[in-house]
């Protein structure tokens, strides 16, 4: 290496040292950013989770709170309001029970469909099953025919043999045809 000062080839140590430092910086803006981000927009009187609740609750107080965070509270958002819980518990059950039929019903359609598939598939087996049995009839016809040929053919060989000895013994050579 000539010329180097022990670092890398061609990199200058200065640039190396300010690119760690940016890179520190991003990763420090990328952890720190959102929380800040949030605590900043509160303080500038954004608005929080769930807008301001105006009840009362020091008749009934479920958590211990401090009079100046009583508007914004917890226990105040989660508070449930009975007439609107009871709306919308009616309607949550009208929704399930309609998403239930509905379900139902593409249940029992895909039911009818798969019973339509498998009578189908019942009758295509039993038409296979028919041309496999006439398939089959044929081909036992065939093999007791081709038995029958050949048991009659070996007898038509041994006959032809007993009148080929006896056309033999009376003096008869094979190329000695006659015609007729």
């Amino acid at each position: 290496m000539a010329g180097g000062s022990g670092g890398v080839a061609g990199l200058n140590p200065t640039l190396i040292r300010a690119m760690v430092v940016v890179l520190g910086l991003g990763l420090a803006g990328y952890i720190v950013g959102p929380p800040l981000y949030w605590h900043v927009v509160e303080a500038l009187g954004g608005s929080s989770g769930c807008p301001p609740c105006t009840c009362d609750c020091s008749s009934q107080p479920l958590l211990s709170i401090p009079q100046e965070l009583s508007n914004f509270s917890i226990a105040d958002c989660a508070k449930r309001d009975s007439e609107v819980s009871e709306e919308m518990d009616k309607s949550f059950t009208d929704v399930l029970a309609e998403e239930l039929k509905l379900r139902e019903e593409e249940a029992t359609a895909a039911q009818r469909k798969a019973d339509v598939t498998l009578l189908e598939a019942k009758k295509l087996s039993s038409q296979y099953q028919k041309e496999a049995d006439k398939c089959s009839s044929g081909m036992n016809t065939c093999e007791e025919a081709r038995e029958k040929a050949e048991a009659a053919l070996t007898q038509q060989r041994r006959l032809s043999a007993l009148w080929e000895s006896r056309a033999r013994q009376q003096g008869w050579k094979p190329g000695n045809a006659r015609s007729a």
